[in-house]
């Protein structure tokens, strides 16, 4: 069919409003897919998307089409389940709950993504790991997932190639926190991976791409309304990113934070949530009668070592180097450190995620523009998380950087002392971490 529209048109119609067709969809996403429409036109679309929306149909047109700009892969197990979460601070559950769905019976063919804004990237974290590759070609990731039940992998070229084209892009033209383009995204890459059922985790608070809660509730359902359109089974949950979650924020960091937990330590939190997530694939997987069994097995899986074992699997069947499971300075480390100390007596309530997440672009541990290198050595370790009891001049948390500028790390904790933490002579609220928890099952 020739094309009845040009992208100058196209873009015009979104900015005025207006819905897209299925072809009009089909021709941008093609266009862009294969070089023939540029950066900054595309730049201006996502920015239509972004401030006018798109119908519950052009959404699923959307990620129709970037779904099919690349191959699809089928497997012979019906037991195939992946998680989703839609990113925050210090979010490092993948590396902690593939292994353990894995270990308990589920296959998990996990695709993820690059850093977005303010947010550490799954693969980005990986990129730490000496040697692993995350590129792997249809053939040996079937392979790998009827081996040993998990895989560990980066967009590509070939799967979903329009979705990492326009992620990218999405990461530094401010079109980040939008439901219609977040749901395309997420559903065309765990399409693409041939799965049977997936767990989303939507995160909601000030280290959140959907801050307030009712935006959460829409990225749920938008994304569960996908998810049924096309036949899969969907947990879908709303848990707090109000601040940092764990106690390490930086890729070699939380790494660590993620072996710790396979090793049945680590923070509180990181372990409730990842036991949650896990529950829920491993029930959706076939391998669990209910969520709660479905958590049961999972914290076996950890106490008895077979998930740790599972990780070193994965690390190991894609070319990486897994001593560092037992010796963490095999990882990128920083040069130095910085702690940042109290100012006064009182408790912690608050820790701003978000400007975190933008702290540690400060010192590399991000990207402002794509092409960016990320130091992957730089992070920050909390020492003391919201609701914790304080005294003047107590540690809070320690910068690790490779900043020979003092004044870079005296402006940051300037930064972190008046902007990200607050403190009050009363304690806070307790704010629970999972906020609501469903399941759908589709009748295909």
């Amino acid at each position: 069919m020739l094309q009845t529209i040009t992208f100058a048109q196209a873009i015009s119609k979104k900015r005025d409003g207006l819905k897209l067709s299925k072809q009009e969809i089909n021709f941008l996403i093609s266009g862009y897919t294969n070089g023939t429409i540029p950066d900054y036109q595309m730049s201006s679309l996502l920015m239509a998307i972004y401030t006018k929306g798109m119908s519950k149909q052009e959404t699923a047109w959307l990620t129709e089409a970037m779904l099919y700009s690349g191959k699809t892969l089928k497997h012979k197990s019906n037991k195939v389940v992946d998680k989703h979460s839609t990113g925050g601070i210090g979010d490092k559950t993948s590396f902690i709950i593939a292994p353990i769905a894995a270990a308990a019976g589920v296959d998990v063919p996990m695709i993820a993504g690059r850093g977005l804004g303010h947010t550490g990237g799954t693969i980005d974290k990986l990129d730490a790991i000496k040697g692993m590759s995350t590129k792997v070609p249809p053939k040996k990731f079937i392979k790998q997932l009827e081996d040993i039940g998990i895989v560990l992998a980066g967009q590509s070229e070939i799967i979903a190639p329009a979705d990492k084209k326009v992620y990218a892009l999405r990461d530094v033209t401010g079109t980040i926190e939008s439901i219609p383009l977040i749901t395309a995204s997420i559903m065309s890459k765990k399409l693409a991976e041939g799965i049977n059922g997936i767990v989303f985790d939507v995160k909601t608070g000030s280290g959140a791409f959907m801050s307030k809660k009712s935006d959460a509730k829409a990225l749920a359902k938008s994304l569960k309304d996908t998810g049924l359109a096309f036949g899969k089974d969907v947990y879908t949950m709303i848990t707090d990113m109000s601040q940092p979650l764990g106690d390490k924020v930086g890729h070699s960091l939380e790494l660590i934070e993620s072996v710790e937990v396979l090793k049945g330590k680590g923070p509180k939190d990181l372990i409730e949530i990842s036991i949650e997530l896990a529950g829920a694939m491993i029930h959706l997987g076939g391998a669990a009668k209910n969520l709660n069994e479905g958590k049961r097995l999972a914290k076996k899986v950890i106490k008895n070592g077979t998930a740790l074992k599972k990780f070193v699997q994965v690390i190991k069947a894609q070319g990486g180097d897994t001593s560092f499971v037992k010796n963490y300075k095999k990882l990128p480390t920083a040069k130095f450190t910085y702690t940042i100390k109290s100012p006064k007596d009182g408790y912690i309530t608050k820790i701003e995620g978000k400007k975190t997440g933008l702290a540690c672009i400060v010192i590399g541990g991000g990207r402002n523009v794509k092409e960016d290198k990320i130091d992957l050595g730089a992070g920050f370790d909390f020492h003391l998380k919201v609701g914790a009891k304080v005294k003047k001049g107590s540690p809070l948390m320690t910068i690790h950087h490779n900043c020979r500028d003092q004044k870079i790390i005296k402006s940051l904790e300037l930064n972190f002392l008046e902007n990200i933490y607050k403190f009050s002579t009363k304690k806070p609220k307790y704010q629970p971490l999972m906020i609501e928890t469903k399941s759908y099952f589709s009748k295909n």
